[in-house]
């Protein structure tokens, strides 16, 4: 079943002397549980991609629509809570909260929702398990290494049961050994629970374990190619 589907996308920016489409009329469609790479060399145009799908920055032109909604066509406080419902997001740069433990980080996203307590902390020490981390529940970012703290950035994207996660560049600063554990994570929620992840990525690792690799190039798919 397709959940997201991207109409004529095209993001057009102002320089001083010309225009720059970052995006350029890409048409995509993605199914429920894929597992796939948007790759492409800097300035391909893959995280400005990421973006406007995720509601985080507003296309010059085309559609995104997920679950039959086009989400531009929402106001900006739909928009936001349309976000907290439906999308989860993994950063290259972890953005963990640095004053909250691993599991206030977590339990953030869920207490915006309005979920009771109670079920906040049983779902958020059961995701920090899933990911490794169930004996860090009270630790700050400042004492997790990069590779736990982007473990718990997943347990965060998951955390309000999104349809889909964007994870833009998430090994970016990692190491090989890091790299390995989140991508098996991640790899084993998509098998067993059929969590889509959609990554922004120029990681060969991340390449090799994704099932569908979509090749963008100066703002246009240049190859879509299912393994």
């Amino acid at each position: 079943m397709s959940i997201i589907q991207i109409k004529n996308l095209t993001k057009i920016y102002d320089g001083k002397h010309v225009e720059v489409k970052a995006v350029n009329g890409i048409n995509l469609s993605i199914e429920e549980g894929e597992f796939t790479a948007v790759v492409g060399p800097s300035g391909s145009g893959k995280t400005t991609l990421l973006n406007m799908l995720g509601g985080l920055d507003r296309p010059t032109s085309g559609e995104v629509i997920i679950n039959n909604v086009n989400i531009w066509n929402l106001s900006p406080s739909k928009l936001i809570d349309f976000r907290l419902h439906n999308i989860g997001f993994v950063f290259q740069a972890y953005n963990l909260i640095p004053v909250l433990t691993a599991k206030e980080n977590v339990e953030f996203t869920m207490e915006l929702q309005g979920r009771p307590s109670k079920e906040r902390f049983e779902r958020t020490k059961s995701l920090l398990e899933t990911v490794g981390l169930g004996d860090r529940l009270d630790s700050r970012p400042s004492r997790l290494s990069g590779g736990q703290q982007q473990r718990v950035a997943v347990a965060r994207a998951l955390a309000p049961k999104p349809k889909f996660i964007l994870a833009d560049e998430p090994t970016a600063n990692l190491d090989s050994k890091s790299t390995e554990m989140l991508l098996d994570i991640m790899e084993k929620l998509n098998k067993e629970e059929k969590i889509t992840f959609i990554f922004s990525t120029h990681d060969a690792r991340v390449m090799k374990k994704a099932k569908r690799i979509i090749t963008v190039e100066d703002g246009k798919v240049l190859k879509d190619e299912l393994k």
